[in-house]
């Protein structure tokens, strides 16, 4: 299951300096940052609703959309999904409660 992630991050990889006419994930990557978190938001959204109205089908179609373009938007920062992986780890270590405080905590002392 996870090897289909890996894939799909190396396919974006390898297809974003491909001709845009030719590769949707160039397409996306060379309109720019804005572009891309405009359409990751509008896949978070889809989402959102085929979760809140749709059938199991159609809401892991949308999840399948929001994990392609998170991806993308990741690829295109220049942030490894591996950096993602290490965050979620050390989250492990302690309650998501817990977490959710030092987050609050670290934005004020900023």
């Amino acid at each position: 299951m996870l090897k289909n992630l890996e894939e799909l991050i190396k396919i974006i990889k390898n297809q974003k300096n491909k001709n845009k006419n030719i590769s949707y994930t160039a397409s996306l990557i060379k309109k720019g940052k804005m572009h891309c978190i405009n359409k990751f938001m509008e896949e978070a959204k889809e989402f959102a609703f085929s979760a809140k109205h749709t059938n199991q089908k159609h809401i892991i179609h949308e999840a399948a959309d929001l994990f392609y373009h998170l991806f993308v938007l990741l690829e295109l920062k220049g942030i490894p999904v591996k950096s993602i992986m290490f965050e979620l780890k050390r989250r492990q270590k302690f309650s998501g409660l817990e977490e959710k405080k030092s987050r609050k905590l670290n934005v004020r002392q900023k």
